[in-house]
């Protein structure tokens, strides 16, 4: 296995600086994560990496089997899911071809058999007979059934066609493997088996991602994007926030212990400066200059204030969902699902994509009614709402801050604009069009409406899409200090184990309501997957 080796890479764009004259060497077993806030240059680094983009200045030096997590996924429409995923493996796919095109002519010379023999080596090498059972198996892992292997990509959905990309990516044991957000579109379980799978891979691994529990799990170093640099730690990304923090601490401490001696020696130099003890006075100026403080630079990670208030307490008994029973077609979504929630009461759903997440909760909003059974929401509710697909929540035609202003016209303008700065809104940047919006800042402003409205229930289904992971932590206190009531749709396992202490979760059984975490409740789903197939056994 190979290196990745950086040279005095420089990146701008126009007066911003991302980074510069980064030299880092990526060493083969070691698996890093890309970090830095939205706007660092996560993705314009790793594009670099993959040789999509060229630095201004400095040099990448890549291995040839350099594997990329491509986001084309409308790329490979009428090709067979287990082809693309063949494709990951270039030289392979390139003999399989060369090899098909040879047996389909007429007529074979001695030289096209010898160029057989030579493919069949290439082929062998590159673990071509077992190729289609290894590409199979990942696909399996990434929770695509077996029958959409054979199916063109045209039909499978959107999330099923990235997963296919990214076991492109994992196949064919790339030297090196370059990961932008590979959790995007996993369910828990898909995660969780990603997760085992990387821990295995021998090679270069980078990865992009703003689910920590994921950096945390496979990571054994941290690259992180900031000062215009990119700093390596060692560790997960909880263990370089702590190293960042106690080295700022450092230097700080060290900062006030100088300027504290030279305040001393400044005020010796200005009380006998004009008198006798000339050589003492100019002994004291070069420790001045020998004192010099450590320049820190501003780092670029910040963090959003999110504090949800509530503005009156609902009812004791939140939601009373009775029997409530919901299909599409063949596809069941709950059964004769009950279930109340009480006042502060905090849930996750959680489950494989598809099985109803989102469903549920247009359920929980009145967007869908279901088959049969109720919802009733009690005393005194309020919701505040943001959907998975947000887009026509917010007008196009209007700014930030008159957006938010529209949903209290009592508020005053400096209110509105606190709200803005806690929400990283800096300055003008409230008058910005809604249009021009990014993805996290238009999340942003949906939590900054949720301060504004002081609602006592929230139902948030994904509200981590597009966040980056310093505002996913800052949600995650802001869920396990709000005084209302919860139900949020994710993925995130950090998230999930900070604020719930119920879950809704879409499993074998159907819709099951339970009261723990979710590390409890993968304890209960292998024990009895253990007792199952310990019954099994004995049968036998």
């Amino acid at each position: 296995m190979s290196n990745l080796v950086t040279t005095n890479v420089t990146k701008s764009y126009g007066s911003k600086r991302l980074f510069e004259d980064v030299t880092v060497n990526f060493t083969a077993g070691k698996r890093y994560g890309l970090t830095g806030p939205n706007g660092a240059g996560k993705s314009t680094f790793m594009k670099i990496l993959s040789g999509d983009l060229e630095p201004d200045t400095g040099t990448v030096a890549r291995p040839e089997k350099t594997s990329v997590l491509r986001q084309d996924q409308f790329g490979y429409e009428d090709v067979r899911v287990l082809d693309v995923v063949l494709q990951g493996s270039k030289k392979l796919w390139a003999a399989m071809a060369e090899k098909e095109r040879i047996f389909a002519l007429p007529d074979i010379t001695d030289a096209l058999g010898h160029r057989l023999g030579e493919l069949e080596v290439i082929v062998g090498e590159e673990d071509g007979y077992t190729a289609e059972s290894d590409a199979g198996a990942l696909l399996s892992g990434l929770g695509i059934p077996a029958d959409a292997m054979e199916k063109p990509m045209r039909e499978l959905a959107g999330g099923w066609k990235l997963r296919v990309l990214l076991a492109q990516a994992l196949f064919g044991k790339p030297e090196v493997l370059l990961l932008d957000e590979p959790t995007n579109n996993l369910d828990l379980d898909s995660i969780r088996w990603l997760e085992g799978f990387l821990c295995e891979y021998q090679g270069v691994l980078i990865t992009i991602s703003h689910d920590r529990h994921f950096l945390n799990a496979i990571c054994t170093h941290i690259a992180d994007i900031d000062y215009n640099a990119i700093i390596v730690y060692t560790g997960g990304y909880d263990d370089m926030v702590e190293a960042k923090s106690q080295v700022r601490g450092r230097v700080e401490s060290e900062n006030a212990d100088r300027q504290k001696k030279v305040s001393q020696l400044q005020d010796f130099v200005a009380r006998f400066g004009a008198g006798t003890r000339a050589s003492q006075v100019q002994s004291r100026k070069k420790q001045i200059e020998k004192l010099s403080l450590v320049d820190l630079k501003r780092s670029n990670i910040e963090r959003p204030f999110i504090q949800v208030l509530v503005k009156r307490p609902s009812g004791k008994q939140t939601l009373t969902i009775d029997n409530i029973s919901k299909s599409f077609g063949d596809i069941k979504i709950c059964k004769d699902f009950s279930a109340l929630l009480t006042r502060g009461e905090k849930v996750a759903v959680v489950g494989t994509n598809g099985v109803g997440k989102t469903t549920l909760c247009r359920m929980l909003m009145g967007e869908i009614q279901p088959d049969a059974g109720t919802l009733e929401w009690g005393h005194e509710v309020t919701i505040g709402y943001i959907a998975q697909d947000h887009g026509d929540a917010i007008p196009k035609d209007t700014t930030v801050d008159q957006w938010l202003h529209s949903w209290d016209d009592r508020a005053y303008l400096q209110d509105i604009r606190g709200l803005l700065g806690k929400m990283l809104f800096k300055g003008e940047e409230g008058q910005k069009s809604t249009k021009v919006l990014s993805g996290g800042e238009a999340v942003r402003m949906m939590f900054a409406k949720l301060m504004l409205t002081k609602d006592n229930v929230l139902v948030l289904d994904e509200p981590t899409n597009h966040l980056d992971l310093e505002s996913i932590v800052a949600l995650g206190d802001a869920l396990q200090k709000y005084e209302g009531t919860a139900v949020v749709v994710t993925h995130d396992r950090d998230l999930i184990e900070t604020f719930a202490t119920r879950l809704f979760a879409f499993g074998d059984d159907g819709l099951v309501d339970f009261r723990g975490g979710y590390d409890e409740y993968l304890a209960t789903q292998q024990a009895k997957k253990s007792s199952s197939s310990g019954k099994k056994g004995k049968r036998k």
